[in-house]
């Protein structure tokens, strides 16, 4: 196999489970924000994140979930951090191995860290669940 149809291929596997984690909705607005100027960087995302990385045997998908998440909170990504707790409700992941992962983060990676973490959980399971958040 060349190298263009690894990467097509690569593409492929990584839209596909890019969309069974995080959901076509997610998917589908990331995409049609891309302007000429992103665009290289949401196809590098799809092929090197989830068609490389995420696509490897080694790791389920709720493993996967648990280690992203982890080291999004312990690198203050809080964004990314809601929408991998959001995922979670695709990859297996329960509450509470997210807590668990969490609070691996509040030793190795700092309290502060963990905090702001949980916070963001905290709120994106208010939403999950419907609930009002303050």
């Amino acid at each position: 196999m060349d190298d263009a149809s690894k990467k097509g291929n690569r593409y492929r596997t990584g839209l596909e489970l890019r969309r069974s984690v995080l959901g076509d909705p997610h998917v589908d607005r990331a995409e049609g924000a891309a302007t000429d100027f992103d665009r290289p960087f949401q196809q590098l995302i799809t092929e090197a994140a989830w068609g490389t990385v995420w696509a490897r045997p080694g790791l389920s998908k709720r493993e996967r979930s648990i280690v992203t998440l982890a080291l999004l909170a312990a690198l203050g990504h809080d964004e990314e951090v809601a929408m991998h707790v959001r995922a979670t409700a695709n990859t297996g992941a329960s509450r509470e191995d997210i807590r668990e992962a969490f609070l691996h983060v509040a030793i190795y990676a700092g309290v502060p860290a963990a905090n702001r973490a949980f916070k963001i959980a905290k709120e994106v399971f208010s939403q999950m669940d419907g609930a009002p958040h303050a």
